[in-house]
């Protein structure tokens, strides 16, 4: 018993700890406005607010599609490559979003090689052609969509590769074809996990400051450093923090609301493996491009991109600091 308070006494002094940032936001929340949050509220605050709403929601689905269709396909399939893609659609994780954003402005905006290279084949010049905006909201979501879909994958993957083949099986029995059994069997099983992934993911969205800055977005991570630091207001600044904790503290609730259906997921396959559909012809090449184009934009293209850059500057770049950098 004495061992038993001993451990209850360390968790809630930890778990204190750990509350201090949340607990001195709501500090600053209590106080009386000041003049500069009457502005914020008059003049951005409702944008803040869209834009980091519509930012979790084209995030969401981009996670999403990319992290359980990969998921699918990669557990549960058989195609040309699945043993490489297994691993290799993680790489992701490895590129900031930031850095990723970066790379694609640079290649993609006005002055890269892929417009000016379009304006040397045409002769066009500005405003004779379309090209879509990357330092945008659409670019940011999918920026962070290219390097957070792991989140996804990763907890859908193993979700799926430890249902019961019992399951899979029986739902074959009864008429399901492939992808009416992953619609109506293998998705709902995996849900628990699938929304924990995408739970991550969204926090990692809400946390992200280098993307959106970058691309000059205003959501709250943005605000919350101009109103601290531009308007020297930091109790305006922990009031907008407030707002981006209700956001996360909903996500909490969602994914712990989603984990109470976890008891029903059965997942026993000791008595046979699970199936696995061989995807060959069209099926199998459409399998192929669809983990192929998370891969090759999150992780491959900028990381080509990068070294390419590395190659034409390292000459002038590579010095002591560089180097104490690198040992940092």
């Amino acid at each position: 018993m004495r061992q038993t308070n001993w451990w209850q006494t360390g968790i809630v002094l930890t778990a204190l700890v750990l509350s201090i940032p949340v607990l001195t936001i709501a500090s600053f929340v209590l106080q009386p406005s000041s003049d500069v949050w009457q502005h914020l509220v008059d003049t951005v605050l409702f944008d803040y607010i869209f834009n980091s709403a519509l930012l979790m929601v084209g995030v969401a689905l981009g996670t999403l599609s990319m992290g359980v269709i990969c998921a699918w396909l990669t557990s549960l399939c058989q195609f040309p490559g699945k043993s490489f893609f297994s691993w290799a659609l993680l790489l992701p994780l490895a590129m900031p979003a930031y850095i990723i954003a970066y790379t694609y402005t640079g290649m993609f905006d006005f002055a890269g090689p892929v417009q000016t290279q379009i304006r040397d084949w045409t002769g066009w010049g500005y405003g004779d052609y379309y090209f879509p905006e990357t330092r945008s909201l659409g670019g940011a979501i999918a920026m962070l969509s290219l390097v957070l879909y792991p989140y996804v994958y990763l907890l859908a993957r193993a979700a799926f590769l430890e249902q019961s083949v019992c399951v899979i099986e029986v739902s074959r029995t009864l008429g399901c074809n492939v992808w009416s059994s992953f619609y109506r069997v293998a998705l709902p099983l995996a849900r628990p996990a699938i929304v924990a992934g995408l739970t991550l993911a969204l926090m990692e969205t809400l946390a992200d400051y280098g993307t959106v800055s970058y691309f000059g977005v205003g959501v709250f991570t943005t605000g919350i450093f101009r109103t601290w630091f531009g308007m020297g207001d930091s109790a305006a600044a922990a009031k907008l923090a407030g707002i981006l904790l209700l956001f996360v503290f909903t996500l909490v609730v969602v994914e712990r609301g989603s984990r109470k259906q976890a008891r029903y997921h059965h997942t026993t396959n000791r008595y046979s493996r699970l199936p696995e559909y061989r995807l060959s012809g069209l099926r199998g090449a459409i399998a192929l491009l669809a983990c192929s184009l998370p891969l090759f934009f999150g992780f491959l293209l900028p990381a080509i991109q990068l070294g390419l850059w590395a190659g034409d500057t390292y000459v002038d770049m590579v010095d002591e600091s560089f180097f104490e950098i690198e040992l940092n």
